[in-house]
């Protein structure tokens, strides 16, 4: 009897290593066959739709956002992107305005959100025969649907709304307000104590400093003094600064009574010219000396009115020469012609370009701002020193800034960045 058990035990083995189940592979068919195929099925809409008046704009901006369709991920046909439409009215027609592709998150936000900004075209008129407007105050509807790629489309989602409003304060620029305020108390303080007779040093400039030598040693050699505005308008900024250094030069030659030359190329610039000089004799108390001829309109041509100036070096035989303006390719030629006459020149542009020739050739040189600042140098006016004090601290603010943000950004601190920290 135990014989004929063991004998069965070792048939029932046999048998079953004869004949192995595959519980692994039953398995997975019960799974797949549980499982539902989803291809021809339309995906879900997105979820979380919202919209939002634009911040910090002008009133013509809305904000639209929502989070992924739950059949994003999809295997069979996944979602590819997301249509977004408007409506001026809840139930009124909706116009697709974009289709953002599927996977296109917005940084501004954790997680998976995506963002658009529907704004208004008006800069696209010459490009879109039909610009799509978007009015300040107006309210507009929003839906979205979902896109597979297979072509299905799902539902609409439910309607959001959002009205476009103007902000009064740009958030995002903040510092550059505390920035102005900084400014202009700056400027008002150094006004008020300009005005008041406290002395405000002003660092010497060579060229300016050397502006009285170079008429003393025309006033010595019986020569007359060129001044020459530059080849621009009278609405340039150089133009202007060179209107209050030819006021200087005339006054003390009237005082000298030497003549200067102003030949121009403008009849605006000529007229202003010569009420600057004719201002300054009078100051001088020498305006019978005015001489309105000392000052002609040339031609607005720009090398035949280098040629006519030239011209004037050689045969007046210039002791001093003044380039005050805005200079372009007429600078060298210029400046290398009045150095063969033997006079001293004194330069001074705003045009980077033309500041090393005028550099190369000419005796002194007022690089960039130091021309403007010749206005408040000459003059001692309150108001012009005021914000030339003003803006020496300012830069020195900005350098300090500057330098403490480099350090602090180098040992891994980024909180003095982020208070300069702008938005568009």
């Amino acid at each position: 009897m135990k014989l004929n058990r063991k004998l069965l035990w070792m048939l029932c083995i046999c048998l079953l290593m004869a004949f192995p189940v595959n519980f692994e592979a039953n398995a997975q068919e019960e799974s797949a066959s549980d499982a539902v195929d989803t291809t021809g099925i339309p995906p879900a809409p997105p979820v979380n739709v919202q919209a939002m008046d634009k911040p910090n704009d002008n009133g013509h901006g809305i904000v639209i956002t929502w989070e992924p369709s739950p059949d994003e991920d999809r295997a069979e046909d996944g979602v590819i992107g997301y249509s977004l439409y408007r409506s001026d009215e809840k139930d009124g027609d909706y116009t697709e305005v974009r289709t953002i592709a599927a996977g296109m998150y917005s940084i501004d936000y954790e997680g998976e959100v995506y963002k658009y900004e529907d704004q208004d075209d008006r800069e696209k008129i010459g490009s879109n025969p039909n610009p799509d407007f978007l009015e300040k105050g107006k309210t507009y509807y929003y839906k979205i649907q979902t896109t597979t790629a297979t072509g299905l489309t799902s539902e609409f989602s439910e309607p959001v709304s959002a009205a476009p409003r103007g902000d009064w304060f740009h958030t995002g620029k903040t510092s550059y307000f505390i920035a102005i305020i900084i400014y202009f108390a700056l400027v008002l303080t150094y006004i008020r104590q300009a005005k008041k007779g406290v002395h405000l040093y002003i660092r010497p400039i060579g060229g300016i400093e050397a502006i009285d030598n170079a008429i003393g040693r025309a006033t010595e050699m019986g020569r007359p003094i060129l001044f020459v505005l530059g080849t621009g308008s009278a609405a340039d900024i150089a133009t202007i600064a060179g209107y209050t250094i030819l006021a200087r030069v005339a006054k003390k030659t009237a005082e000298y009574q030497i003549p200067v030359l102003v030949p121009v190329n403008e009849p605006v610039v000529m007229s202003v010219a010569q009420e600057t000089v004719r201002a300054a004799y009078a100051e001088a108390g020498r305006p019978d000396l005015y001489d309105e001829k000392n000052i002609p309109y040339v031609t607005a041509m720009q090398f035949p009115y280098v040629a006519a100036v030239n011209g004037i070096m050689m045969r007046e035989k210039t002791a001093t020469n003044f380039y005050m303006g805005l200079f372009h390719a007429e600078s060298l030629l210029l400046a290398e012609t009045g150095a063969t006459t033997g006079a001293i020149q004194i330069a001074g542009t705003d045009q980077p370009a033309q500041l090393p020739f005028f550099i190369a050739a000419t005796d002194f040189t007022l690089i960039g701002e130091e021309l403007y600042a010749a206005s408040a140098y000459l003059s001692k006016e309150p108001l012009l020193l005021g914000p030339l004090k003003a803006q020496d601290y300012a830069k020195a603010l900005i350098i300090f800034f500057v330098i403490i943000g480099t350090i602090t950004l180098s040992l891994g601190w980024d909180f003095v960045a982020n208070i300069f920290e702008t938005s568009i």
